[in-house]
C-alpha cells in the first residue's frame, strides 16, 4: 500500500500528461511557454481571483508575497508554531520576526482568537495555514487584520480545490499562496506553485519579483528573486486539473470511509462545517504514536506524522520561543497521525487501514496501556462552527 499513490494517478491520466508534456517538448518554449499563461488563466478562473501568478516553488510563493507587501527587518508576521517551516522560514528570510500564536485543538489551523493577542504596531501581516486541506478560519482573522491595515496571507499549499462559506481556498485573503509540491492534493512533477490576489499593484510587483525584478527586459524596478514555474511542470499541474474535481470527491468519499469506521473510537481531526476539505491527510490522534506505528507498519500500512516538532521548538526557531508556550501545537505534536490518503484509496483499503489501527490502539495492545485518549474540543468561536462534517 502506498501512503500518496501516485503511480495510479499517472496511469489514470496519462494520455493526457503524456500529450501536454511532448507539446512542450515540441514548441521548446522552456521557460514562460504558453501553458504558464494558460495554467494562470485557468486557476484563477477556479478561484476567483483576478490575478494569478505561477511561482518555482509554494515556499517561494510565501517569499514572494512577504516581498510584494514591503515586509522587512523589524516588522512581524503572526503565524502558527504548528506546520511545516516553510511560513516561519519565508518570514525569516524577509527579515521580518515570526511570531506564533497557538492552534485549535478540533483543527490545528491558527486560533483567531490568540492571534488577536499577538498584534502590535509592528505587526504587518499574518499567515495562516490551511492545514491538512481545510481552510483555517479567514473571515475571523481578516476581520482582525483589517483595522488596523494587516495584510493576510493564507498558505495554502495544501488546500488548494477547499472552500470556506462557498468561496475558494486561495482567494480569501489579501494573498493566497499554493504549491504544486507533487504530494499535495494538485501537484505537479517536481516544484512549483502559484500567487492569487484581487489587488491589481500586488499582482504587478508579484509578476516583477519573480523575474528578478523586472518589469521589462533588463529593466529592473524593484529587487527579486528567480522564481518562474517551468513550462513543463505547469503542463502537467493542466493536464492533471482535468480531473481535479473527481479527484476531491474521491477523497472526500475516503475520509468519509474512514470517519464510519474510526470518528466513534478516536479522536479525529474535525473539518468545520462551513468549509470543505480536499484532505491532503486524514489525521488521528494517538498515544503511544511509536507504537502504534510500528504495529500498522508490521501489517504493511505506511504512516506519516505532520508534523512532530513545533516550529518553535526547531533549533533554527527555538530563540523566537522567549519561554512562551504553545501547549495545543506540543500536544498535537506528540499525538498526531496521518494515514493513507488520495483519490485512489478505495474503501477495502481504507477499511483495512482502519480496522489495523484500530486493533494497534486497543487496550493492552503488545501488553501496553490503551494507547488512544479523547481529544479536548475548545469551546467554538462565534464566527467558527465547531460541529465537524468530515475529517482532515
Amino acid at each position: 500500500m502506498e501512503f500518496i499513490d501516485l503511480k495510479s494517478q499517472y496511469l489514470a491520466s496519462r494520455t493526457l500528461i503524456d500529450g501536454r508534456i511532448q507539446a512542450v517538448l515540441d514548441h521548446g518554449q522552456y521557460i514562460l511557454g504558453p501553458e504558464v499563461g494558460e495554467l494562470e488563466a485557468r486557476l484563477a478562473a477556479r478561484t476567483g481571483a483576478r490575478h494569478c501568478i505561477t511561482v518555482s516553488s509554494g515556499t517561494e510563493a510565501l517569499v514572494i508575497a512577504l516581498m510584494a507587501l514591503g515586509i522587512k527587518a523589524g516588522d512581524e508576521v503572526i503565524t502558527t508554531p504548528f506546520s511545516f517551516i516553510a511560513a516561519a522560514e519565508a518570514v525569516m528570510l524577509v527579515g521580518a520576526t515570526p511570531v506564533f500564536a497557538d492552534v485549535e485543538p478540533a483543527t490545528g489551523n491558527l486560533d483567531a482568537r490568540l492571534v488577536a493577542e499577538r498584534i502590535t504596531p509592528r505587526t504587518r501581516a499574518i499567515l495562516p495555514v490551511s492545514l491538512y486541506g481545510q481552510p483555517a478560519d479567514m473571515d475571523a482573522l481578516n476581520a482582525l487584520a483589517e483595522p488596523y491595515g494587516i495584510a493576510v496571507i493564507e498558505d495554502a499549499a495544501q488546500s488548494f480545490g477547499a472552500t470556506y462559506r462557498g468561496r475558494q481556498s486561495c482567494h480569501l485573503s489579501t494573498i493566497g499562496c499554493t504549491s504544486f509540491f507533487p504530494s499535495k492534493p494538485l501537484g505537479c512533477y517536481g516544484d512549483g506553485g502559484a500567487l492569487f490576489t484581487d489587488d491589481d499593484v500586488l499582482a504587478q510587483a508579484m509578476r516583477e519579483i519573480r523575474v528578478h525584478g523586472q518589469s521589462h527586459r533588463y529593466v529592473h524596478t524593484r529587487v527579486g528573486v528567480g522564481g518562474r514555474m517551468d513550462t513543463l511542470q505547469c503542463a502537467v499541474v493542466l493536464a492533471k486539473l482535468e480531473r481535479f474535481d473527481w479527484e476531491i470527491e474521491q477523497r472526500q468519499r475516503a475520509a468519509a470511509d474512514y470517519d464510519a469506521l474510526l470518528r466513534r473510537q478516536l479522536p479525529v481531526l474535525a473539518v468545520r462545517n462551513d468549509r470543505s476539505s480536499v484532505h491532503a491527510q486524514y489525521t488521528v490522534l494517538v498515544d503511544e504514536r511509536a507504537r502504534v506505528r510500528g504495529r500498522l507498519s508490521a501489517a504493511g500500512i505506511p504512516t506519516a506524522v505532520h508534523y512532530p516538532v513545533p516550529i518553535h521548538r526547531q533549533a533554527a526557531y527555538a530563540h523566537l520561543a522567549s519561554g512562551d508556550a504553545y501547549p495545543v501545537a506540543e500536544g498535537l505534536a506528540r499525538r498526531v497521525l496521518s494515514l493513507p490518503m488520495g483519490p485512489f484509496l478505495d474503501s477495502a483499503s481504507a477499511q483495512r487501514v482502519a480496522m489495523a489501527l484500530l486493533d494497534a490502539c486497543r487496550p493492552g495492545a503488545d501488553g501496553g496501556q490503551p494507547l488512544s485518549t479523547p481529544m479536548a474540543r475548545p469551546a467554538p468561536a462565534a464566527t467558527t462552527p465547531s460541529t465537524p462534517v468530515a475529517t482532515s
